[in-house]
């Protein structure tokens, strides 16, 4: 009797022993569900604040379908995850945009500078992000490495060139106020910029050519401002000598 209820009682001690390793188990597996859940869908929020971002950012239609394909499998994860009628129709629905979409670099909108500073720090601040993302991408295995390596240049060109024409254009509206060191030292900044590019296309060349117009300006503006300067300095010394010497009048 004795050794029936001993054997009872190991029984049920493996039997609640097992069941706890199996209780644990799921609950490791249930927390690294939720875990890949909120990772996948931080990844499809932000490549989406990106793809908003990017509409008035001028990118390559393989950029953008990169961006898409990159929210596409992430909604195959969180399905296999948590399928729902709603990513179902999401994952359709990006699947058809995907196939309709084209693979090339294609048209790409002309650069325009954003009007206000917040705008051009929320503009770099895209640029910067698309650049992050499509490396996420590459390193992924998700696009091979001449698709990386010519959207990784384009994506440089554009955040120099947005750089270079803030520069510009406050060294303009400094020079036109006449404030000419302010000046000069944006367009320092502006011509180094583009000057430290390994390979200077259309843009930079031309862009070098103005700011070096600019630069000679404010040197001869100076040279002649420094003349007439010592020039007021010369005469004030001169009518300091003359009174000096002049005859004493008498009184």
């Amino acid at each position: 009797m004795y050794v029936t209820i001993i054997i009872l009682i190991v029984v049920l001690l493996i039997a609640a022993i097992f069941i706890n390793a199996i209780q644990q188990q799921r609950e490791k597996i249930n927390a690294e569900r939720r875990a890949e859940l909120a990772k996948q869908r931080a990844i499809v929020e932000e490549a989406e604040i990106v793809i908003m971002a990017a509409a008035n950012i001028p990118t390559s239609p393989r950029l953008t379908k990169i961006l898409h394909n990159r929210v596409l499998n992430a909604l195959k994860v969180i399905y296999e995850l948590n399928s729902t009628p709603e990513i179902k129709q999401r994952i359709s629905d990006l699947e058809q945009q995907s196939n309709d979409a084209t693979d090339n670099t294609g048209q790409i909108n002309e650069f325009v500078l954003p009007d206000n500073d917040k705008q051009i720090i929320q503009y770099i601040q895209a640029v910067k992000k698309l650049r992050v993302l499509l490396r996420s991408e590459h390193s992924r295995g998700k696009i091979d490495s001449k698709t990386f390596i010519e959207e990784e240049k384009q994506l440089e060109r554009l955040q120099i060139k947005v750089n270079v024409e803030t520069l510009i254009k406050r060294g303009r509206s400094a020079h036109q106020t006449n404030m000419l060191g302010s000046a000069r030292q944006y367009y320092e900044k502006a011509k180094t910029a583009l000057e430290n590019q390994a390979q200077k296309d259309e843009y930079a060349q031309g862009r070098l050519a103005s700011i070096n117009e600019w630069l000679e300006e404010i040197q001869s503006n100076l040279k002649n401002v420094n003349a007439k300067d010592r020039a007021k300095k010369q005469e004030e010394e001169r009518d300091e000598l003359d009174e000096l010497f002049a005859p004493k009048k008498k009184w």
